[in-house]
């Protein structure tokens, strides 16, 4: 089997080159403190930025829907799938982000794939960011539109590209945080060009739902945004800390996503106890605003105390803080390091980065304490003592 032998040298090259990827066992719930291959760690690796994917709260209100509804949905939203509990939900999460409807999604990926390609098409143009998720980037080739890529958050460039491209429709589509460089869009100047040039504007909140703006409600009302250009995604697997998506929007908009998103139509509703989590973990983003707060204060003391380190820190005010290391088996070695000291911090490298810029994503949570924090900076900077010893001549 000659195309086996090809695979099978191909995986060789990956694991010389320091890229090959391994699933970690994680025993028990998610927290800041997890179990993994067997191990106690500290975890600064997950999505978990409130602290609430094991929060009791979320899991009783799941235990209640599973009473009620049983375990599956068993139909596509458009069948017999969508339940009083989805209606409600799909309802809280307009309110929440200040947009008139939304409609729930099985993921994000899926939202995406499902948003672009019921908005434009073949004669239409998506301008993408060029470091948007992979769910924007398969989105915009899906949706069988021409895409143009412009330069990351260069506005001026966007300008001149949206000028060039006379086409029926268009629509510029980024991510609010990016989730490798924890910076945030320059989402005003992206809806002003919008409105400009007759764009739509959509926006992947995956990583600010739930930590930015005002209770939580995300990037557009961190930026103070309205506007029936905008299409938003959020995501609820991250801050909200269970599972599924969004996409919200003016009312027709909304429904014309629900009558032509493909990966809406045509899978199974996601299981009703997880929108009665969902509807749970609402109301604590809502009510526990000091969530919010104290991950601020760990964003700034990790942050100063990373600055004193010798690798670089990308700017970042929101809960991902990633510190580039640039050599691929580097990285690695630093984060297995950090693991024989019972602390994981995932090692970030290409294609996910752009070669050279390999790191450590560094994902704070609400449910770190200021401890935790200090516990890594003085495990990294053991790290490099032990080097600069290991380095000097005997």
């Amino acid at each position: 089997m000659p195309r086996r032998a090809e695979l099978a040298n191909r995986l060789r090259e990956l694991e010389q080159s320091g890229l090959t990827r391994r699933r970690r066992l994680v025993e028990g719930p998610q927290g800041s403190h997890l179990r993994i291959d067997g191990s106690s760690v500290l975890a600064f690796c997950s999505n978990d930025y409130l602290g609430l994917a094991g929060h009791p709260a979320l899991a009783e209100a799941a235990r209640r829907a599973l009473d009620e509804f049983g375990v599956g949905a068993s139909a596509s939203g458009l069948i017999s799938g969508h339940t009083d509990i989805h209606e409600a939900l799909e309802q809280r999460l307009a309110r929440f982000v200040r947009l008139p409807r939304a409609l729930h999604f099985s993921t994000g990926y899926m939202a995406n794939l499902g948003v672009l390609p019921a908005l434009v098409g073949p004669g239409d143009v998506i301008f993408s960011d060029r470091l948007n998720h992979a769910s924007l980037i398969d989105a915009a080739r899906l949706s069988r539109a021409d895409v143009v890529i412009y330069p990351h958050a260069d506005t001026e460039a966007l300008d001149r590209q949206l000028r060039q491209y006379p086409h029926r429709s268009k629509l510029v589509a980024t991510d609010a945080v990016f989730s490798m460089d924890g910076d945030l869009a320059p989402l005003p100047q992206l809806l002003e060009l919008c409105q400009q040039h007759d764009a739509w504007l959509v926006v992947d909140d995956a990583h600010g739902f739930g930590v930015l703006g005002e209770a939580g409600s995300g990037s557009l009302t961190h930026w103070g945004l309205s506007s029936e250009r905008i299409v938003y995604m959020g995501t609820l697997g991250k801050a909200a800390g269970v599972f599924g998506a969004f996409a919200a929007a003016d009312a027709d908009v909304v429904e014309w996503i629900l009558q032509r998103a493909r990966t809406y139509m045509f899978t199974t509703a996601s299981p009703p106890m997880l929108a009665a989590a969902l509807l749970a973990a609402l109301d604590l983003i809502e009510s526990e605003s000091w969530r919010q707060r104290h991950l601020k204060v760990l964003i700034e003391r990790l942050s100063a105390g990373l600055s004193a380190l010798p690798w670089r820190l990308l700017p970042s005010q929101t809960a991902i803080q990633p510190l580039i290391i640039g050599d691929n088996l580097q990285a690695v070695s630093l984060m297995e390091s950090l693991r024989r000291n019972q602390i994981w911090v995932p090692a970030i490298r290409p294609p996910t980065v752009p070669p050279g810029t390999a790191r450590l994503r560094i994902s704070l949570s609400a449910a770190h304490r200021e401890q935790d924090v200090d516990r890594l900076l003085a495990s990294l900077r053991a790290l490099i003592v032990a080097d600069t010893t290991r380095a000097k001549p005997a």
